[in-house]
């Protein structure tokens, strides 16, 4: 049960704080909407501190072109945070959030989500609820759903809690970390191009087909298995997603040709990143990682697709203040 804020609280609050939440890879391939991991690469900074006026108030963004709402209610940020606030009885206590985006839109490394862990996170923090991350994840993801109109974790609590995160039920926030290979390594790649998630889901069938059901579900309990018993063997054979990428593939510029790159360079698996058109690979170490990237940039400069690849360890920690 979440209690209203005391004054011996508030009193103790900091002037002034600053909050990371980071990028991730959500779907990985056979975990659609219940699987994703946070990356070391981009992410979003916010910066909170007293207001001069009762209730929250987003002061600026930068990063974003413009195209961001400062209207709390519109903003994934704002909202997430304006949930938690109301949870505990302080909606009236004068915050500023200052929001730093530093990752693309439509890129499919969770943009919107970072933007709401840090919202919600950050007004915690800076209030020093003493709330869990995990008591944090509904508010988050609560924030997300105002930019796609789904409610899902998949990008949301790797964001927040670090790791690789399965979501065993979206409606209830269900979630676990697994367990992660040493050495277990991931190249992302960017083309920088746009992409919308909403765009992105409207195009997916609503029905599939027995069998299909039946080798994605054997592929993600092979892939979780392989996980906890740092099968590479086992994951390299499981990670291949027959309903959702053969979808959304022909949105992504030469995604085949990237693909076929990054696995004959030894990639374990390569997919779609979240609703594109970021795609990532996983390696069993930064050698084959280091060579993708290159093969991949080769083939980008080739077809004259401007990209960002990002090689990154799983992110183990998620959101954090800054010290």
């Amino acid at each position: 049960m979440l209690l209203p804020l005391t004054q011996e609280t508030i009193i103790s609050m900091p002037h002034v704080i600053k909050v990371f939440a980071p990028a991730t890879v959500a779907n990985v391939a056979v975990g659609y909407d219940i699987l994703g991991f946070a990356i070391d690469g981009p992410g979003d900074d916010i910066i909170i501190r007293p207001g001069d006026k009762p209730g929250l108030h987003i002061k600026s963004i930068v990063g974003d072109q413009n195209r961001l709402p400062k209207e709390v209610m519109k903003n994934t940020a704002g909202y997430a945070a304006h949930r938690l606030l109301a949870s505990i009885g302080a909606l009236d206590e004068p915050i500023i959030m200052e929001i730093q985006k530093k990752m693309p839109f439509g890129s499919g490394l969770g943009s919107s989500a970072a933007s709401a862990v840090a919202g919600a996170f950050g007004v915690s923090t800076y209030l020093k609820t003493g709330l869990e991350k995990i008591d944090i994840l509904k508010f988050a993801v609560e924030g997300e759903e105002i930019a796609d109109g789904s409610w899902h974790a998949d990008n949301v609590a790797p964001s927040l809690l670090g790791g690789m995160v399965l979501v065993r039920n979206n409606e209830t926030l269900d979630c676990k970390k697994i367990h992660i290979p040493h050495g277990l390594t991931a190249v992302v790649i960017y083309p920088k191009v746009k992409v919308l998630t909403k765009d992105s889901r409207d195009i997916l069938k609503k029905e599939i087909s027995l069998n299909s059901h039946i080798l994605q579900s054997g592929n993600l309990g092979a892939f979780i298995a392989g996980m906890y018993t740092s099968d590479y063997g086992l994951i390299k054979r499981s990670l291949q997603d027959i309903i959702i990428e053969p979808q959304r593939a022909h949105l992504i510029p030469h995604f085949y040709d990237v693909k076929e790159v990054a696995l004959n360079a030894g990639a374990l698996g390569f997919s779609i990143s979240g609703a594109g058109p970021s795609m990532f690979a996983l390696c069993d170490n930064t050698l084959i990682a280091e060579n993708i990237k290159e093969k991949v940039k080769a083939l980008y400069k080739e077809r004259k697709i401007r990209n960002k690849i990002f090689i990154s360890g799983i992110n183990h920690e998620g959101a954090y203040e800054y010290r």
